[in-house]
Parts: structure tokens; sequence; C-alpha cells
């Protein structure tokens, strides 16, 4: 709704601009390429190696995890230091504020 307010276009345009843009993010990124968004992060896909873990339910027994693939984001410069900025309580308000307008809908 911001961005449609702030630049005149229909929201359902902004809603069709802002999801071909993840898409094209996802599906760059599920062929194992680098997505870089400057100011903001990057996407790139890593492999966890093979390990042994342990069943919660059964601790004495290992359990072989597989290697795989993950996406891991990277914040870019701007946005980690304004996260920085950020006091344990604001990180709160937000969330209780978060909460709030999820359980209005």
């Amino acid at each position: 709704m911001r961005i449609s307010e702030e630049t005149g276009l229909i929201q359902q345009q902004v809603l069709d601009i802002v999801q071909r843009t993840l898409d094209y993010i996802a599906e760059t990124v599920a062929k194992g390429r680098k997505v870089e968004l400057r100011n903001f992060g990057v996407f790139e896909v890593k492999v966890r190696k093979a390990r042994i873990g342990r069943n919660p339910n059964h601790p004495g027994t290992n359990v072989p995890i597989p290697q795989r693939s993950i996406v891991k984001f990277r914040p870019g410069k701007e946005m980690r230091e304004a996260v920085l900025r950020l006091t344990p309580k604001e990180v709160k308000e937000a969330r209780a504020q978060e909460q709030s307008n999820n359980s209005s809908l």
C-alpha cells in the first residue's frame, strides 16, 4: 500500500511487480546462483556437510543427516547497521505491534 501511495501506481500493479521480483529471485537462487541487491543484501546457496545428529526421542540413537543445499541471506551494510542500532525494547515493541496487527485480521 505504501509503494502504491508513494508512486501513484494501482495496488494490483505494485503487487504484480513485487511478486515477479520475488519469483525471479527465488528462481535464480533455485538454480544455485547468487542474487545481490545493493544496499539490501545477498541471497546465495550454501551446501551443508553431512553429519550425525541425535534423535531427541531416543537420545542414544544416532541419525545420519545427509548433505543438503540451503539458502543463506547476508544483509547489506546499511541494513546491518540499522538493525545494530535497534534496542531490545524496540524489537519487543515491533513484535507486539506485529502480533496485534495479525490478530485484528
